[in-house]
């Protein structure tokens, strides 16, 4: 990799034998790593090793075999993929929502008696309804964001939504905040409590005992949501 450059470098698929079986493993180099990781990546169904600049992937390989049980019972339990499709469900803010295809309908998607309804062509269904989650998210999520915002005092420059594959938003330095654009599928208190999570690093840029007790200043919902998104997080990386 091109030294001086800053951020992952892209990443490369891989396979790899673990315990008797191939497991989907990419490898992502960073020059700002100080050290190897290993997590799931619950959206991809695959294992993600980051390597420092120097670290060789010998090195990646020891990490993944000394936690092979660890990462294999990760994989085994992810939830199975859900598809969009003609029929099926999709969930806005905790509430699940009828899929129905409308392949005559002028109007894009549109909600109408808790249904979603899709026009088009069948084969653009799944897309055409991701680009409308993402708009529910900015209009949503932004509004929220907003009302936190105004009663706390803590206005972040500008809001960013995104598709990541592990969390569910960040702050940065400059006063941005990202949200995943899937938070807008989990319910109206599981968000509150990661748009005031989000909002207290602007005060706040770690997780020590101010940053907690600032955020119990703003919601009530912590300990509630992180458990409902570690044991439905994976589910909603899931969905498509």
């Amino acid at each position: 990799m091109r030294a001086g450059l800053t951020g992952p470098m892209p990443a490369e698929a891989d396979t790899v034998r673990l315990a008797g079986r191939d497991v989907p493993v990419r490898w992502r180099r960073s020059s700002r790593a100080r050290r190897l990781s290993l997590r799931i990546d619950a959206r991809e169904a695959e294992i993600v090793i980051t390597l420092p600049p120097r670290a060789e992937r010998e090195a990646g390989l020891a990490l993944l075999r000394s936690h092979a049980v660890w990462a294999l019972s990760r994989l085994d339990h992810l939830p199975a993929a859900a598809p969009w499709h003609d029929g099926g469900q999709v969930v806005l803010d905790g509430c699940p929502h009828g899929i129905v295809h409308c392949p005559d309908g002028r109007r894009g998607v549109w909600i109408e008696d808790d249904v979603v309804k899709v026009s088009g062509e069948a084969p653009f269904l799944r897309r055409r309804l991701t680009t409308f989650l993402r708009q529910e998210a900015g209009r949503r999520l932004g509004a929220r964001l907003a009302q936190i915002a105004g009663a706390s005092g803590l206005r972040p420059r500008r809001l960013v939504i995104k598709d990541t594959s592990s969390r569910w938003g960040s702050c940065s330095a400059d006063g941005t905040v990202m949200l995943n654009w899937r938070l807008v599928m989990a319910p109206v208190d599981v968000q509150h409590y990661v748009l005031a999570h989000e909002l207290a690093h602007l005060r706040h840029m770690n997780h020590g005992p101010d940053f907690w007790v600032l955020v119990a200043s703003l919601t009530p919902h912590r300990h509630m949501a992180e458990a409902w998104l570690r044991r439905h997080g994976p589910a909603l990386l899931r969905a498509a």
